[in-house]
Formats: C-alpha cells, sequence, structure tokens
C-alpha cells in the first residue's frame, strides 16, 4: 500500500491514495401416401436450433433509484478500447473508523471512511479485463460527500480491477469503493460515469 496525500482545490477535497436445438423430430408416414406438396414440419423456433447471442438486458435508466441488493445495467467505458455492458449490485455501504484513515495523514483527521461493497457483472461478453470501477459516496440529504478518494484500504475496502478473465458474459468480481465524510453520513452510492448519467445518476440507498 503506498502513502496517501491529499491535496484541497476550492470546496473539493481530493484525496489520492496510488495503486491501482432443439427441433422436434417428425417419424415417417406409417403407409406411403399419395404424392402431395411437402408440408414443413412444426418446429421450434430458430433461435433454439442455433447458438443465441448474448442477452445484454434492458439499461437501467439515468435517473434511476435503486436498493442495496438491486442490479443495475449499464452501458461502461474504461479506455477507448474497453467498452461494454456490465451489471452492478451494491451489496453494502458499511462504516468505517477516523483510524482506517491513518495511512492518509494528518489532513484526514475528523473523516470516517465507507466501504462502498459491490458485485460487477460482464453482461456484454466484451473483453473488459483489468478495468477499474468506482462508485461516488452520497451524504444523507442526497448531497455529495465533496471527497474524493482513490485507493483502498487493505482488508476493509480493497479496490479490486477486473480479472484477467473478465471477458465473457457471466464473468464476475467483487470490489469496494472507498467515500469519506467529516460530518453527515454517507447513506447511498452513486453511478454517474459518462455523459448519460452525469446529470442522472443511478442511486443505491440503504
Amino acid at each position: 500500500m503506498h502513502k496517501g496525500r491529499i491535496v484541497f482545490a476550492a470546496a473539493l477535497a481530493t484525496i489520492g491514495l496510488g495503486l491501482s436445438a432443439c427441433g422436434s423430430e417428425q417419424k415417417p408416414p406409417a403407409a406411403p401416401a399419395p404424392p402431395a406438396p411437402s408440408t414443413p414440419a412444426a418446429s421450434a423456433p430458430a433461435s433454439d436450433n442455433a447458438e443465441a447471442a448474448p442477452v445484454e438486458g434492458d439499461i437501467t435508466a439515468p435517473g434511476t433509484k435503486l436498493k442495496l441488493g438491486e442490479r443495475a445495467v449499464l452501458p461502461f467505458e474504461y479506455t477507448k478500447q474497453k467498452k461494454g455492458t456490465i451489471a452492478i449490485t451494491v451489496t453494502a455501504i458499511e462504516k468505517g473508523s477516523e483510524s482506517d484513515m491513518a495511512a492518509f495523514g494528518e489532513k484526514a483527521k475528523g473523516m470516517t471512511p465507507y466501504f462502498i461493497k459491490m458485485k460487477v457483472e460482464n453482461v456484454g461478453g466484451t473483453d473488459l479485463a483489468h478495468a477499474s470501477l468506482k462508485l461516488n459516496g452520497v451524504l444523507e440529504g442526497g448531497s455529495g460527500t465533496g471527497v474524493v478518494l482513490i485507493g483502498d484500504i487493505p482488508g476493509k475496502c480493497d479496490n479490486e480491477t477486473a480479472p484477467a478473465k473478465f471477458t465473457t458474459t457471466g464473468a464476475s468480481y467483487e470490489t469496494c469503493s472507498l467515500s469519506a465524510s467529516k460530518d453527515k453520513p454517507v447513506t447511498a452510492a452513486e453511478f454517474d460515469e459518462g455523459d448519460t448519467y452525469q446529470d442522472g445518476p443511478v442511486v443505491w440507498t440503504s
């Protein structure tokens, strides 16, 4: 774990921590029948006879409000080469203690950390290996925390990147985003990546 640093810019505090078919078979007629135009046998839809393409599901609309444990399907872009569709399920928002922030130094005094834990799934089946995802904390009352943290607190909030095998539909992993507050508690988490969700984040509340 690298040493943390804090940079204050206007009203925004930035805390940086370096790291990181089945078709049915027809039986032949029991006895020869008079010649007649052949009629196609009833069969299952063509999709049953061919490998179906991955189903991405409905994309969660901007501004959607969810509860912890509910799943959102979202467009995701990590770099110009890493684009796809993912599903996020926020499973918990846990309160830490001020002592957990010790690695960030004196400027972190008075800050209480919150651990936003989530499951991330690859829905679109594109190569998203080693991509990194972060959700932001939201204070009680709906405002932002005014603090951006990049990094983790090992053993309590491990900010994991997507594994090398995060390249196929159904692949998943678990990770954690770190948030913090000096006064009000963090009671929600939001996804606001990309132009579509900047003005209408998807929010999970406890």
